[in-house]
């Protein structure tokens, strides 16, 4: 009797030590995937370009960071097999518990209700579809179920065992964030607000937006031009080069950044005034939840909002901008002393000249560059359930859904203009605008100077990048 239990727990013994034995062997091979150059430890860079891989982008080097803080017990700068073994094995056993938690039939699966269920006790919201798209990016089996297995191998490199950090990690390499248009500004998290990163990210855009409107202003003043004067113009009659040499005989070359000054001095105050009025806006459609996530079509909704309540603040700025881009050499002593005669001859309706049509552009042009965005970077993620979209693909992605929105809305930011530009002191509606432009030129002349709008499309979005990127890594902004 004795001799069988000595049998049964030597064969439990040998059992247990293959186990340890082939987890050693798992872990160490992490180990070795993560020593890129293999010289037997694992530093901060290693870690930022296996999260990369995993589709983090911008949030890779802040939860590398703490990953390392987390491992790196000598404080060497780097991490030892030793250090990596014994910090994978403590968060592997808590990822357990939690793994356990969320699968409430207790079948050794997590399926696409256990997850929705876990994210709502959170207060983050989940459609079905955003949560079959999680599911499918852990389960690697293809068994539309995550297994303990699975979920340990995914979330490994995860900095914390807690439900909502490990959600939002979760969250963060399935690519559900929306592109950001124009009119939809950026969603922060409570911690993000409170630890000041939402004005470093402003001041990031503000300085990247600057930069990219003062190397294509030459571009915007021969599309003021254009939409203004049309082929009657002498400036204009000879197209796009005609323009410029026009520009340049009457002003010289400095005449092509004329209005640019106010169109960067604007960026400030739209910018701050549509994050204070979204965040508004999002709290009044969270309503009595708020904790939860807004769906894709409230954020669409608020940052529209948001978008014509920043419009409506800086007006002025625009059509000071637009009469600004159109003057002549010597025609005003200064900025104050354009304002001042504006307000002399035409009232003050004149700073709110084309409202109307402005208002009117953001919803269709936010409409169609989100949709359209959207549409084109799921589409690859059809094609490539298993690769996240590249940084040059997104900033394609940008270019056409941006140059579409422009499109749909171009004519009623030539309208704008026009109205912008007229000295009439009697009220000149948007319809009879419309139907002049329309019997004169026909339906080619609701486009003129779209031309130049398409050629800066493409330089400001990518200087907007790179400078955005440059400016975000000095001032830490790390979007997480």
């Amino acid at each position: 009797m004795s001799e069988d239990v000595s049998e049964r727990n030597h064969g439990e013994n040998g059992r247990e030590k293959e186990d340890v034995d082939a987890d050693m062997e798992r872990l160490s091979s992490l180990f070795h995937k993560l020593d890129l150059d293999g010289d037997g430890r694992i530093d901060l860079n290693e870690i930022v370009a296996a999260l990369t891989k995993r589709g983090h982008g911008e949030g890779a080097t802040d939860l590398a960071k703490r990953f390392m803080s987390r491992t790196d017990v000598d404080k060497s700068g780097d991490v030892s097999i030793d250090e990596f073994l014994d910090h994978i094995r403590n968060h592997e056993l808590r990822l357990k518990q939690v793994f356990q938690d969320v699968d409430r039939n207790n079948d050794g699966q997590l399926d696409v209700h256990e997850v929705i269920h876990a994210s709502q006790k959170l207060g983050i919201h989940l459609t079905l579809q955003e949560a079959e798209a999680m599911i499918k990016r852990m389960d690697e089996d293809g068994s539309s179920g995550i297994s303990w297995e699975e979920w340990r191998d995914f979330l490994f490199l995860s900095s914390s065992d807690d439900l909502h950090e490990v959600v939002n990690y979760w969250k963060q390499t399935t690519f559900l964030d929306i592109g950001e248009a124009a009119s939809v500004p950026v969603d922060f998290t409570p911690q993000e607000l409170k630890s000041g990163l939402w004005w470093r990210h402003l001041v990031a855009g503000g300085l990247a937006g600057a930069i990219s409107r003062t190397t294509t202003a030459p571009l915007d003043r021969i599309k003021v031009f254009l939409q203004v004067h049309g082929k009657n113009s002498p400036v204009t009659s000879n197209g796009i080069m005609g323009c410029v040499r026009a520009m340049i005989k009457e002003g010289g070359i400095a005449s092509m950044w004329r209005g640019n000054g106010i169109n960067v001095i604007k960026i400030a105050p739209e910018s701050a005034i549509k994050f204070m009025a979204y965040e508004q806006l999002k709290g009044v459609i969270k309503g009595r939840n708020p904790n939860r996530e807004i769906r894709i079509e409230e954020r669409f909704v608020a940052g529209s909002l948001a978008g014509a309540i920043s419009q409506t603040a800086i007006y002025p700025l625009e059509v000071i901008k637009t009469r600004l881009a159109l003057r002549k050499t010597g025609e005003f002593k200064s900025v104050v002393d354009l304002i001042f005669k504006m307000f002399k001859k035409e009232g003050g309706k004149v700073f709110f000249k084309g409202y109307l049509p402005n208002l009117f552009g953001i919803l269709p042009y936010a409409g169609i560059d989100l949709t359209i965005y959207e549409t084109l970077k799921r589409a690859y993620l059809r094609r490539e359930p298993s690769k996240d979209p590249p940084v040059l693909l997104l900033l394609a992605c940008g270019t056409i859904s941006s140059t579409c929105g422009q499109i749909a809305s171009y004519p009623l930011a030539l309208v704008r203009t026009q109205l912008q530009a007229s000295y009439s002191t009697t009220n000149q509606s948007m319809t009879l605008i419309f139907k002049t432009i329309l019997r004169r030129d026909g339906v080619v002349g609701l486009y003129r100077g779209i031309l130049p709008n398409f050629l800066k499309v493409a330089p400001a979005v990518s200087i907007s990048y790179l400078v955005y990127e440059r400016v975000r890594g000095a001032l830490g902004v790390k979007m997480t």
